[in-house]
Order: C-alpha cells, then sequence, then structure tokens
C-alpha cells in the first residue's frame, strides 16, 4: 500500500502542481506525518519533490518531472473509469482511478469525472437501503448491450431498446438514457421513455441501436438519489410479514438462503444446533409465500413450525408428485 501510495502523491502533485501536507493527507486518507515521511522517501530515492515554505506554500515538483500517462485517449480514459465503477470496494480499484484521474489534463479529468457520474453502484441488499451485503459479485449483464448503453451515455445519444418484460414478447421504446446502476450481481438502466422515468433491467434488453438524436436529461438529475428514490417505492409495495417460519438450514444452505430472503425479510439467527445445522426465524407475507420461497431449498431447510407453512409444502409436494410421477403402463 505504500508504494501505491508513493505514486498517488506524485500524480497528485503532477496534476495540481503543488498540494500542503494537509491536503495530501486529505486526498489520500491518511495522516500528515504519513505523508510527510512518504515525501521524504520519495526525495532520498531521486524523486525531484521539494518544498516552499511560508504562507501559500506547499510541496511541488520540480522541473518536468512526470509519470506518463498522456497515450491514453479521450474515451480510453472514461472507458477505464465506467469499466472500473463496476467492480465496488475493491481498494485496489480505488487507488487506480485515482492515480488516473490525478495525472489526466483538466479538460479530459472533467469528461471521465462527468462519465463516471453515469454509474452507480448499489452495495445494499434488495429491500434494504445504504446497508452493504457481503460475497456479493457484480456481473457484467450482456456485454455487448452494456457496451452500446456507455456509448450511449457519453455521447449522449437516445438509443431503441428491443426489451421484454417477464412474461411478454419484446417491444420496441426510444429512451433517453441518463446512467447505469449496477446492483447484487446485476445492471440496470435508469432512462426518460416516452411513459416518464423507467429502469430497465439490462439482462431483459434483447437488443438495442443508436440514434443520432440528442438524449435529453432532466435538470438537475441525480443518478444516486433517483435510484434510491425508486428502491423506496419498490420498498413500500412490498407487502407486510404476517408469519414467522422456524427453520433448520443445513450449514452448506444457509449463506444462501440468508442472502436471498435476508434482502427482503427479517431473519433472526439462532445459532448453530447440536446436528451442525443452524437454526433461523424467518418472517414472512404467508404461510403459501414462505412454503413457495422455501420449496426450493429440497431437503436443505427443514420447517419446524408452524403447521400451516408445513401444510403447504405438503400440498405443493403432492401436487409436484402428481404432475411429474411417471404414469403406470
Amino acid at each position: 500500500m505504500r508504494a501505491d501510495r508513493l505514486v498517488a502523491i506524485v500524480l497528485l502533485l503532477q496534476a495540481h502542481g503543488q498540494r500542503t501536507a494537509g491536503q495530501l493527507a486529505d486526498e489520500l486518507e491518511t495522516s500528515e506525518r504519513t505523508i510527510r515521511r512518504d515525501l521524504e522517501a520519495l526525495s532520498g530515492a531521486g524523486v525531484p519533490v521539494y518544498a516552499q515554505r511560508g504562507r501559500g506554500g506547499g510541496w511541488a515538483l520540480a522541473g518536468r518531472h512526470r509519470i506518463d500517462l498522456s497515450g491514453l485517449t479521450a474515451r480510453e480514459a472514461r472507458s477505464l473509469v465506467l469499466a472500473a465503477a463496476g467492480a465496488p470496494d475493491q481498494g485496489d480499484v480505488e487507488a487506480a482511478l485515482r492515480k488516473v484521474l490525478a495525472a489526466l489534463p483538466p479538460m479530459l479529468r472533467d469528461q471521465v469525472e462527468a462519465a463516471r457520474a453515469r454509474i452507480h453502484v448499489d452495495p445494499s441488499a434488495w429491500g434494504r437501503l445504504g446497508g452493504r451485503t457481503a460475497g456479493e459479485g457484480v456481473g457484467s449483464g450482456d456485454a455487448g448491450i452494456l457496451d452500446l448503453l456507455r456509448h450511449a451515455l457519453e455521447t449522449g445519444v437516445q438509443v431503441e431498446l428491443g426489451y421484454a418484460r417477464p412474461g411478454h414478447e419484446p417491444s420496441w421504446r426510444r429512451v433517453h438514457p441518463h446512467g447505469l446502476v449496477v446492483k447484487r450481481g446485476a445492471w440496470y438502466l435508469v432512462a426518460t421513455a416516452p411513459s416518464g422515468l423507467r429502469t430497465y433491467k439490462v439482462s431483459r434488453i434483447e437488443a438495442a441501436e443508436l440514434t443520432d438524436e440528442p438524449a435529453a436529461t432532466p435538470e438537475g438529475f441525480d443518478l444516486a438519489a433517483t435510484w434510491e428514490a425508486a428502491q423506496r417505492s419498490l420498498v413500500a409495495r412490498r407487502p407486510s410479514a404476517e408469519v414467522t417460519v422456524d427453520v433448520l438450514v443445513d450449514p452448506r444452505a444457509w449463506p444462501v438462503l440468508s442472502r436471498r430472503l435476508g434482502g427482503w425479510w427479517e431473519i433472526v439467527d439462532l445459532g448453530p444446533e447440536p446436528d451442525g445445522r443452524r437454526r433461523a426465524l424467518v418472517s414472512m407475507a404467508s404461510a403459501s409465500h414462505a412454503a413457495r420461497e422455501l420449496l426450493g431449498f429440497a431437503e436443505a431447510v427443514e420447517v419446524r413450525a408452524p403447521p400451516e407453512v408445513c401444510a403447504e409444502l405438503a400440498a405443493l409436494g403432492r401436487r409436484l408428485f402428481e404432475q411429474y410421477s411417471p404414469v403406470a403402463p
């Protein structure tokens, strides 16, 4: 991490000309004492950093010493930052972005920052706002469609989408794209359609075409705030919990169950039982809803109570048996 910080210091001085130790400490999230030690180490290694004393002073690079990133084109720089935005909670990615942004010319840096504002990473679980969910990867969605949408955001043009809602045939609509959001491994496009502001799951976009028409973004549009408002509306429409299910969960199934159900419903973890299974209480919408949610875990989950959930599971099992059991000759 120190080598990373030393390079970042040089890039920040290169981009801004001069910085105080306090400013560098704030930007690199460390102490002034650490920064001063780093500056001394850079000087000892032959990097021409020097201090200007007095009011308005600070640290700067002598002469034309530079770490050269001039080979990056504007498109390459924007693409690098947009791609890195899909990898949240990785310190090395943030450090790399800081270096790249610090080393870019001011005009190009402004363009890249604007592109970065069009990507939002939501680390919270579904049904919860602001919290983080451990162990979740970030998927790429359909790579071709995602690249096209990124290009539309970079160039500011409208897009024709062939979008398939669940249970419906694909239909075409023209939208004004405003930003991309990645949440729990899935990408979403936030855009204005003829019917108003909408969110489209990228994996359901079966085809997309760029147009020559400029896209219009609402005045004062904030991608993160718009996404959060949409999530609050979704949570508000969620049914209230009416049944609490007592379950025993195979330890291998526990991470999946807690992630899948914990995003929407309250789970009280009661800890491991003597046989190694984990006991938990899960509050859910209804007995039938609980049965359908838990059926997919098969023998990895045993429902202890209440009786109505057990009865729903038994009824589902009988219907499945009747549907799929072989017919006697």
